[in-house]
């Protein structure tokens, strides 16, 4: 019997994130609240997130309502957008970046360290840079950690990787 293993992450499909950014910018174009307006769904360099312009805050938040929308059709999590910064004003329209969160903070990844020790005694975690890897010598002990990592709540959406 050997050592069984994975990895907790926190990364975003980027396929996935293309799709729903192009799918949300056809929506935009298409719909009449919308038309002859600002209102416009961009990437930010290197796809790294999206900015959201429009007219108003009126307007900003029905675009990001329509990427939530998109996000949850397409089985992404909306925790992957960084809502910490704010809207700005400028020439009368109105622009929010949103960049995409990726990887475990080192507080972050001690605190599910931390609950995996708690849901199982038999299953070790160890950090690794941006990742948690636990182990285990059982596959059930891990699939004991997997279900309740997935009802717990954080800001980031977590994955899980490198089943091994």
């Amino acid at each position: 019997m050997g050592v069984f293993s994975f990895d907790i992450v926190s990364e975003y499909d980027k396929a996935e994130m293309n799709n729903v950014v192009a799918q949300a910018q056809r929506e935009v174009g298409n719909r009449y609240d919308f038309k002859g307006t600002q209102a416009a769904i961009e990437w930010l360099p290197n796809k790294t997130g999206i900015k959201l312009i429009g007219d108003n805050q009126f307007q900003v938040d029905a675009l990001l309502d329509v990427v939530r929308k998109k996000l949850a059709a397409r089985g992404q999590s909306s925790k992957v957008l960084n809502m910490t910064g704010t809207p700005h004003e400028s020439n009368l329209r109105v622009m929010w970046e949103l960049p995409f969160k990726e990887g475990l903070s080192k507080e972050l990844a001690k605190q599910i360290a931390a609950q995996v020790r708690d849901i199982s005694a038999k299953a070790k975690p160890q950090i690794q840079g941006e990742a948690v890897r636990v182990t285990s010598g059982s596959k059930d002990e891990l699939q004991k950690v997997m279900a309740a990592m997935k009802n717990a709540e954080y800001d980031v959406p977590l994955s899980y990787t490198n089943f091994r």
